[in-house]
Parts: structure tokens; C-alpha cells; sequence
């Protein structure tokens, strides 16, 4: 039987195939024991400037609202294509109204994801490498497929290495993507939201983290898609064995509540 993890699992070897029905009341037995979430945050937002925890923003890009479009549309396509999975968040308990297709269901998906691999230069990963996270090559192939330079985005394998070279560099001007505190910042589209992924854990500075700390961090992080009201719509790649659209709850000031299953800790704001 498959487990289902934000770190990919697959059936190769065990298991032949599983219908949709089959998926989904299996998917309604992993999820029955999620509880509580954590509580909201409550500081007002920065600017496009301001500080990163008292660490100077270096000032905002030229505008680039089309370069922004590309990017979320870059996200909604690949969804698209791995079948919509929708993945739902009402506090901590979380529910999924619609199983796609996973990375390992055949050469079409599978073959997929190995393009993602491409743009992190490894070609000979694919979707049945089930032990190899690719959530941050997803990430990396939408950034330089969508135009993204890669001196302001540095694809990698690995969330924290971009994450570092970002928070690095943000006191530079003309930064595209800079690092915000959850109690700062109300998530918008075109942004990413990061969490750990347990058993790794983040030391955080008065609700920042510094790029040292990050070597090695074990991390997931989602694009922005959509924001009405206090619903956010994320996707990310290697969720729940696919492409996935999550949809969050934020709380009355429009920030973002860590949860069991999403502690995040960070978010990148997209300045175009």
C-alpha cells in the first residue's frame, strides 16, 4: 500500500495499480486523525521595502506584471496536465475533493517530472524515483521556463538553497523575490510560502531566519496562485504524490497559520 507523504512515494515493485476509488478511500483513512491548527498571527505588513527582522529590503524591480502572469500560469498548466488534484485545508484538518494523476501512474507523468529534474541538472531522474523529493525542481522549472534570470532565482535541487541565496541577497536593489515574516506580510499571487518538513526544524530570530541556518534544511515551498478573501490557492509539485492545488485558510489580518502538516516559516514576496 502506498503512504502519502509531501515526500514522494511510489507503488514500483509493490504494488501494480489503484483506481480512483480505490486512491480515494485510502486518502479518507490517512487524513481521519488531523487535528488542531495553530493560532493566527497579528503584526501589520511592510511595504515593498522595509526591513527583513531589521535587516534593510534592498528597493523593488521595475515593474513586470507580465513576467509575474507567466509564472502563475507556468503553475496552473502543469496542474493542469498532472489532472487538477485539489488538496483542501479548513484549519488542521485536511481533505483532498479530487485525486489526479501521481508522477508514477505512467510514462506521461513519470516523464514529466524527469523535465523538472532537467532544469536542476539531473536528467536521469523520473516520476519513479520515488525516494528523490522534486518539489523544489518543480519550483525551479516554473521560475526559468516562466523567463525568470537565474541570477535572481538560483535553480537547485533542494528548497534551502535558494531560499539562502535569497535571503542573502535581499538588501540588493532589484530583487524579484525577498524574504517576509509571516506576522509581516499577507501572502499575495506570484509569491512563495515555505514550510520544514519535519523532523527538520528551523531556529528562527524573532520570527526571521538567517540564510546560514538554512544548509541542509529539509524544506517544501508553494506558489501563490489565488487569493479571494481569506482563501489562498497554492501550487506546489511532489504533493501528495502529484501536482497539486492546496487551497489554506488565512486568518482575520490575511496571515498565514502554521499547521501540523504546513508549519511554514517564511515567505518570499514577488515584487514584479
Amino acid at each position: 500500500m502506498r503512504r502519502f507523504h509531501t515526500q514522494t512515494r511510489c507503488r514500483s515493485g509493490r504494488i501494480a495499480a489503484v483506481d480512483r476509488l480505490g486512491r480515494w478511500l485510502i486518502l479518507v483513512a490517512s487524513l481521519a486523525l488531523l487535528s488542531c491548527a495553530a493560532p493566527p498571527e497579528s503584526v501589520g505588513p511592510e511595504g515593498r521595502t522595509g526591513t527583513w527582522s531589521g535587516y534593510p529590503i534592498g528597493t523593488p524591480p521595475a515593474p513586470n506584471p507580465a513576467l509575474k502572469r507567466a509564472i502563475i500560469a507556468r503553475a496552473e498548466q502543469e496542474w493542469a496536465y498532472f489532472g487538477r488534484q485539489e488538496i483542501v485545508f479548513k484549519g488542521a484538518v485536511e481533505s483532498i475533493p479530487l485525486v489526479g494523476d501521481w508522477e508514477d501512474d505512467g510514462a506521461r507523468q513519470s516523464n514529466r517530472v524527469n523535465v523538472y529534474w532537467r532544469s536542476v541538472g539531473e536528467s536521469r531522474l523520473t516520476g519513479m524515483d520515488c525516494q528523490k523529493p522534486w518539489s523544489a525542481a518543480f519550483i525551479s522549472w516554473i521560475m526559468r521556463n516562466a523567463g525568470v534570470p537565474t541570477h535572481q532565482f538560483r535553480p537547485a535541487i533542494a528548497h534551502w538553497v535558494y531560499l539562502a541565496d535569497l535571503i542573502e541577497s535581499a538588501s540588493l536593489p532589484g530583487r524579484y523575490f525577498v524574504p517576509r515574516r509571516l506576522q509581516d506580510y499577507s501572502p499575495e499571487p506570484g509569491d512563495l510560502i515555505c514550510a520544514y518538513r519535519q523532523p527538520s526544524r528551523v531556529i528562527m530570530t524573532d520570527g526571521a531566519v538567517r540564510a546560514g541556518t538554512l544548509t541542509g534544511l529539509r524544506a517544501h515551498c508553494d506558489l501563490v496562485t489565488a487569493k479571494h478573501g481569506r482563501t489562498l490557492e497554492v501550487i506546489g509539485g511532489n504533493v501528495r504524490n502529484s501536482v497539486s492545488k492546496v487551497r489554506l485558510e488565512l486568518d482575520g489580518r490575511g496571515r498565514l497559520q502554521p499547521i501540523p502538516r504546513r508549519p511554514w516559516f517564511l515567505i518570499l514576496q514577488n515584487r514584479l
